[in-house]
């Protein structure tokens, strides 16, 4: 049997990955020439390659270390739970202390009346669990016909076949028979790229309306719920103008669909608040969780529910469950962590201190000749990168060629910032110090600047006709 280790050369162990292992959302043929960059450890906001380089994690992980690398306190609740009762299920009418616990302290944190926590291993299965309670809800309300399920072009809730068909990823629809039926989009509030000649005012007012245009076509008695990131995450750190949520918010109490506010992203403080829709003063029915949860050291996820949709889930028999809803050890970590965050006062900092010092000087990054725009909530922002700021212009070349190129020399600068299309795309570890924040925008710029180089030197410094 071959040892494997982190002193295994980085040769050897990228030989191995691509022998036996299939990356999610990876061209694997290309990984393989390439070779994956392979992680050893970390702590803060900091990683270690097997190679001795030390990358600043501007993405915490995939949006969800928010606490940051290394915290002995979630290894030592995870080893005593482990101990403990290292798992039972949640089925047949039976329950455990950590998941009492965590449900509890759930409901205290979430705003509104979002008091009942169903228990998930991710967010794409808590959102393939809203897909199914909202059409379980209107059938036991007598209104089986309410099966639609309203999302957005450019959103993202997950890669199941349920959530990535809530999702309006067109890429992931083209794989495996997506959509599923009764799902309906409407465009994507992203007045950079979609607003054309319209004030930002003006453009969310319009695209909000879409949702009430959507409603009236399909027919109100058929519209089940309504989904929706506060902040775009996936789609590229997408922030609605200020006018979009209040009409998005008047438009389902007028006709009494469900809101879900997917908060897989925004929620734990990424926006500055604890969740996103405190930000942007959402009240949803139902709001999606993970990633934040646990900050990633264990995977869990799950729904809040408000009281309404709970009282009446509560008469019917709810056909649906996973193995892992509620594990034991997830909920002990998410519990712990939740605990940090708190007696740290992580959110606070982030919404009086770190977040907007990071807004500052990130939005000092539109000086820069490559980047048009600079959106930012909390701790999560994006630049629009583009040859001709005035025309907010898209690249001539093919979408994401710039964003990769870009992203290629933040990772050469040991910067981890990611693309999506020509958008560059951060979400640090919450726990992100000044210091750290001057390091992540100093490799930002010097990365657009190498860039921009390699962009003109190939002559693709060229806005599309």
């Amino acid at each position: 049997m071959t040892t494997i280790s982190t002193n295994t050369p980085t040769a050897e162990l990228q030989a191995l990955d691509a022998a036996h292992h299939l990356h999610p959302f990876t061209h694997g043929n290309q990984l393989e020439q390439k070779g994956a960059r392979v992680i050893t450890r970390a702590e803060g906001v900091w990683l270690n390659d097997s190679d001795g380089n030390r990358i600043l994690d501007a993405m915490a992980g995939l949006w969800c270390v928010n606490i940051g690398y290394g915290r002995e306190e979630l290894a030592e609740a995870a080893a005593r739970q482990m101990r403990e009762l290292p798992y039972y299920n949640t089925f047949f009418q039976t329950t455990h202390v950590p998941a009492i616990a965590l449900a509890e302290r759930m409901a205290q944190l979430a705003p509104g009346d979002l008091n009942h926590f169903f228990f998930a291993g991710s967010g794409s299965e808590a959102n393939d669990t809203n897909l199914r309670m909202v059409r379980t809800y209107w059938d036991a309300k007598g209104q089986p016909e309410r099966k639609t399920v309203i999302s957005r072009w450019n959103g993202y809730h997950g890669s199941t076949v349920g959530s990535a068909s809530l999702g309006g990823m067109k890429g992931m629809h083209a794989q495996g028979g997506l959509p599923i039926p009764d799902i309906a989009y409407i465009d994507q509030p992203n007045w950079w790229a979609e607003g054309g000649d319209m004030t930002p005012e003006e453009f969310g007012l319009e695209r909000a309306r879409q949702l009430e245009a959507k409603i009236e076509e399909i027919g109100p008695d058929k519209v089940a719920a309504f989904i929706a990131e506060p902040v775009q995450g996936a789609g590229g750190v997408i922030v609605a103008p200020d006018t979009y949520w209040p009409e998005i918010q008047r438009i389902v109490d007028k006709y009494g669909i469900l809101l879900i506010a997917d908060e897989v992203i925004c929620g734990f403080g990424r926006t500055g608040n604890w969740f996103g829709s405190q930000t942007l003063n959402i009240r949803p029915d139902i709001m999606t969780v993970a990633k934040g949860l646990s900050s990633g050291y264990q995977p869990i996820g799950g729904s809040m529910v408000s009281g309404e949709v709970a009282s009446v889930m509560r008469d019917v028999e709810f056909n649906h469950g996973y193995t892992y809803s509620g594990h034991p050890v997830a909920c002990a970590v998410a519990l712990e962590n939740l605990r940090i965050m708190e007696e740290e006062r992580i959110v606070e900092t982030v919404r009086d201190d770190t977040g907007p010092y990071l807004q500052e000087r990130f939005e000092s990054l539109t000086d820069h000749p490559l980047v048009g725009e600079a959106k930012i909530v909390g701790m999560m922002g994006s630049l629009a990168l583009t040859p001709h700021k005035e025309s907010r212009a898209a690249f001539a070349a093919d979408p994401g060629t710039i964003g990769y190129i870009c992203r290629e020399r933040c990772f050469a600068n040991n910067l981890i910032m990611r693309h999506v299309a020509d958008r560059m795309v951060i979400s640090p570890p919450l726990v992100i110090s000044r210091g750290e924040i001057d390091t992540l925008i100093d490799r930002a710029w010097q990365s657009l600047d190498e860039a921009q180089k390699r962009i003109e030197d190939e002559g693709l410094m060229k806005p599309a006709s």
